[in-house]
């Protein structure tokens, strides 16, 4: 059985709402392991030695720990092709990876640097500006998504719910921690309300214990 280590509200949602349709679609289980990254659980021995790196997702199978969210994505959808979580016609699936990685090498950093500026620059003052530019620019790529989105099939890769519609859902939560207030992107919230309502990413926010509204008035 595939075991899931995630930190609650991390990336690491995208796979694990992934898997509960997977679960959905062919009725294999899997295994959880929730990661407080606030207490710094993933710098234990246990965990760095499954992810060096220290960092959420980790997908375990057979003993064998599988790291980076496009891979565990990739494998995924490769080992439940009937899940549909990408799409199977060569070109439409190479499209569909070429916005997901977008969301993770774009948006998602960009998040980084508003979340942990300090990894980015030395004293406060410098932090702050990193922290400033960080947050309109993930407001530029929130605001891309939302346009997105106004092509949705229904979903953002078509007729099937995706790991695209799972890292949207995780940005706009996000989002209300850099100040963006998520009623200012109305068409991007009523899209994540309806993939928060899916079955599947409802079973992992509950289990995750994460809402979607994280966005506090200053």
């Amino acid at each position: 059985m595939m075991k899931l280590y995630y930190g609650p509200g991390a990336c690491s949602f995208v796979p694990h709402a992934a898997l509960e349709v997977i679960k959905s679609a062919t009725g294999d289980d899997f295994e959880t392991q929730s990661v407080k990254l606030h207490k710094g659980e993933q710098r234990s021995p246990e965990y760095l030695a499954l992810n060096p790196l220290g960092l959420v997702p980790v997908l375990v199978e057979d003993g064998k720990a599988l790291n980076q969210i496009v891979a565990i994505c990739d494998y995924l959808d490769r080992r439940y092709p009937q899940a549909g979580l990408l799409p199977t016609e060569p070109w439409e699936r190479a499209q569909a990876l070429s916005s997901f990685a977008w969301m993770n090498n774009t948006v998602h950093p960009t998040f980084t640097h508003v979340f942990r500026p300090a990894n980015f620059a030395t004293g406060e003052a410098a932090q702050e500006d990193v922290k400033r530019f960080a947050a309109a620019k993930f407001r530029e790529h929130l605001e891309r998504i939302q346009a997105m989105i106004a092509h949705a099939t229904p979903w953002l890769l078509g007729a099937r719910i995706s790991f695209a519609d799972f890292y949207a859902l995780v940005f706009l939560r996000w989002g209300g921690f850099a100040g963006i207030d998520p009623a200012s992107l109305p068409a991007y919230q009523a899209f994540v309300d309806r993939v928060a309502a899916h079955p599947a990413v409802a079973s992992a926010m509950a289990r995750e214990g994460i809402k979607l509204d994280t966005y506090k008035p200053a």
